[in-house]
């Protein structure tokens, strides 16, 4: 048959398989690229020019410009007709003056057949009129593309590049009045009143209202069968002198025994099994898959910033500033500053358990590892629940010793953990004489920094209802039937600790007066120093009980939403914009009786455009509410993530709290800078509706939620949802509604 080509049994030429077979793995994507690392000239313009499909024309005024991808680099990209894979081509560098000659590149033409260069890729010389020649370094790849992936591709393009309907619209706006058409024989319209469309909360969410406070702290270890016995005498000074069998795990043994390996970028540990003949640990990079690498470099990390144990335990799992800071004051802060014990001074029904709470609830969020000891539920538990008013007195030597005894339990607890690994203890009790809490700052010495927090309070109206709250809710008095009886007695008990309170005026402490009500009062601080005891005292200057909601919700349906594709910015769909007027009437109704209310949006479109039917209040778009950034992997789908980058969809599956996109976010990111909105939302005594994304809304709720970080990302937040956060004296209540589904 000579030089023709071969037939096969079906009679179709092998030629014809090939190109059958090119087609069906997709189309030709070549990417040509030209660097000059050494001499740019600003007024010569990289061009492509050649034969068909590239120009057509060899003319080089219809050359192709290649645009710039870096300083030094510029690039030029195109898709290959499956008909046309023979590329015949020059590079020629063009002046900005258009009646200047071109420069073409010296040498043969360069032929590109089914994506493979027919030599090696050599340099681009261009001899100029001077004789001076240029070189420019040339890359050249291809690969095949599926016709799907570039039309999904061409679809993200068009979608992330097409104005935005809200381009123009100001920072901060409002609506004077409600749009006309009402709701009546509207699908927008909502039916009967809006607790009929009230849903079942998850059961894990948060209801700390319902709670008594004091019982959501930290269990009395010591007091519990497994953890030892104790005997407590107080010695001459305040000191206790105790036998104390307290079981304290060496943190290397415990986290060597469990598995656990270090975290360079955030300082925690993550579960790493164990390999044979090979010790390694887990580097986030923050970008792709967790890397494991060889012990040398572990001990490059260990030793060049001379962390021990105990420091690595004390690390925050957290990004950012907190990391950075947290990195900082471990390394040059005396070694008792590595840990933190936030110790409540103050009269009963000012507040302390509520602030300790809220305290606690900000500072885990952030990624510090922090714990509330309640000694109110070590005497419950070691003493019992019944004790009268007499048991508080001052003059009971009895009280008196047995109220130090399982206060020094509680502290020796708090110690314990703060060394398995634990870096905020919040010590909640009175604490409000100088001898007992001499007693504590002597137990601390060498162990961990202490910051008195004291809570004053001189309106006789809030004092008044917060010891009504206790009689309530407090299992002092849950076996009291008379509730005037049990009142009187802690009015007792109260007179009892105002004979003998000592205002703070030793070491480092933070005083908080008339701050509960968030209408003035005043703090005072005396030696604080450092970034988390700053942000402590930041939060605390912002925060009150005054009784508001706080609406969360995503924004209506998206475009992306109905495609399945992350991030991007598009307009709302049908059933989004069904679920704006829905919104704009149930608030209208939620928030008929308030004064004054506010809307917070993302910069995204479709947040914005979520809430444009709401009429009568101010609407504020927040940067920092906008949804994760995805990097390179905005406007696509899982499933393309999954099938283009295995391992970047691999290494989110394991870690999605940690994982940061390429070139985008992590959900530790976005704990970050969401820090401002959180801090804002805890200062507004008005109602507040959070119009944003589902990663945002997460971190958002697991605030209010006081949930564990690792598991934000896994948070139930649904489209067309109503998440209500009531906040107030009592706690945290939640109640969701269902507008649609």
């Amino acid at each position: 048959m000579g030089t023709g080509a071969s037939i096969d049994r079906e009679g179709v030429s092998e030629e014809g398989n090939r190109d059958r077979l090119d087609q069906a793995c997709g189309q030709l994507y070549v990417s040509l690229k030209m660097e000059n690392n050494r001499k740019l000239t600003a007024n010569l313009l990289p061009h492509v020019y050649g034969s068909l499909p590239l120009v057509g024309s060899w003319d080089p005024l219809k050359a192709l410009p290649m645009e710039r991808d870096s300083v030094s680099m510029w690039e030029l990209s195109f898709v290959v007709p499956p008909n046309h894979e023979t590329l015949d081509f020059k590079f020629l560098l063009k002046p900005k003056d258009n009646n200047a000659p071109c420069y073409v590149e010296e040498g043969p033409n360069r032929l590109l057949i089914g994506g493979a260069l027919q030599e090696d890729a050599r340099l681009a010389l261009f001899r100029l009129d001077n004789g001076e020649v240029l070189e420019y370094q040339v890359i050249v790849k291809a690969d095949r593309v599926s016709p799907f992936d570039l039309a999904a591709s061409w679809r993200a393009y068009q979608d992330n590049f097409r104005p935005s309907s809200v381009r123009w619209m100001p920072d901060v706006s409002i609506n004077s009045a409600p749009q006309t058409g009402g709701e009546n024989g509207s699908s927008a319209g909502l039916e009967l009143d809006i607790e009929h469309y009230v849903v079942p909360a998850p059961s894990t969410s948060t209801n700390s209202a319902l709670v008594y406070a004091a019982n959501m702290t930290e269990n009395p270890r010591s007091l519990i069968s497994g953890f030892g016995s104790s005997s407590f005498s107080i010695k001459d000074g305040g000191v206790p002198a105790m036998e104390m069998e307290v079981i304290v795990p060496d943190p290397a043994k415990v986290f060597q025994s469990s598995g656990m390996v270090e975290s360079k970028s955030v300082g925690t540990f993550s579960p790493l099994q164990k390999q044979e003949s090979q010790r390694g640990l887990f580097v986030d990079r923050g970008v792709g898959s967790p890397r494991l690498v060889k012990s040398s470099s572990s001990n490059i990390f260990t030793t060049g910033l001379n962390l021990d144990n105990d420091t690595k335990n004390s690390m925050p799992a957290a990004a950012g500033a907190v990391a950075a800071a947290a990195v900082a004051d471990q390394m040059l802060g005396p070694k008792e500053d590595r840990h933190l014990a936030i110790i409540l001074v103050g009269l009963p029904a000012r507040g302390k358990t509520f602030t300790a709470a809220k305290l606690t609830r900000y500072l885990r969020w952030l990624g510090h590892s922090t714990k509330h000891f309640n000694v109110g539920k070590y005497r419950r538990l070691k003493h019992g629940a019944n004790q009268s008013a007499d048991f508080f007195r001052a003059d009971n030597s009895e009280g008196v010793e047995a109220r130090n005894e399982v206060a020094a339990l509680a502290f020796e607890d708090m110690i314990s953990w703060m060394q398995e690994g634990g870096q905020v203890g919040i010590f909640d009790a009175t604490n409000s004489y100088k001898k007992r809490r001499n007693m504590l700052m002597k137990m601390a010495e060498g162990r961990c920094k202490i910051i008195f927090l004291e809570t004053i309070c001189n309106d006789v109206n809030i004092i008044e209802r917060n010891i009504r709250l206790k009689i309530q809710q407090s299992p002092d008095y849950a076996e009291e039937p008379d509730f005037e009886a049990g009142l009187q007695d802690f009015k007792n008990r109260l007179a009892n600790y105002e004979k003998v309170y000592e205002p703070v005026e030793e070491g480092s402490y933070i005083k908080m007066i008339d701050m509960v009500s968030g209408h003035g009062g005043q703090i005072q601080v005396n030696n604080i120093s450092g970034y988390l005891p700053g942000r402590i005292v930041f939060f605390l200057v912002n925060t009150h009980l005054t009784p508001r909601p706080i609406l969360l919700t995503r924004h209506g349906e998206s475009q992306d939403n109905v495609r399945g594709r992350i991030g991007g910015d598009t307009a709302l769909s049908e059933a989004g914009e069904l679920y704006s007027k829905k919104l704009a009437n149930f608030v209208r109704k939620r928030l008929k009786s308030e004064r004054a209310a506010s809307i917070w949006t993302s910069t995204l479109q479709r947040t914005i455009l979520t809430a444009s039917p709401i009429a009568g209040f101010p609407k504020i778009q927040w940067r920092a509410l906008d949804e994760i950034n995805a990097g390179v992997c905005d406007g696509m789908t899982y499933e393309e993530i999954k099938k283009n980058m295995p391992e970047e969809y691999e290494s989110r599956k394991k870690d999605k709290l940690r994982y940061r996109y390429p070139r985008g976010e992590s959900y530790l990111d976005v704990i970050q800078r969401l820090e401002p909105v959180i801090i804002e939302l805890e200062r507004q005594r008005a109602p507040v509706v959070v119009i944003s994304h589902q990663a945002v809304l997460r971190a958002l709720y697991a605030y209010f939620a006081d949930r564990p970080l690792h598991e934000i990302p896994h948070i139930e937040v649904p489209l067309h949802t109503i998440i209500e956060i009531q906040m107030g004296v009592t706690g945290v209540q939640e109640k969701r509604y269902k507008l649609m589904d």
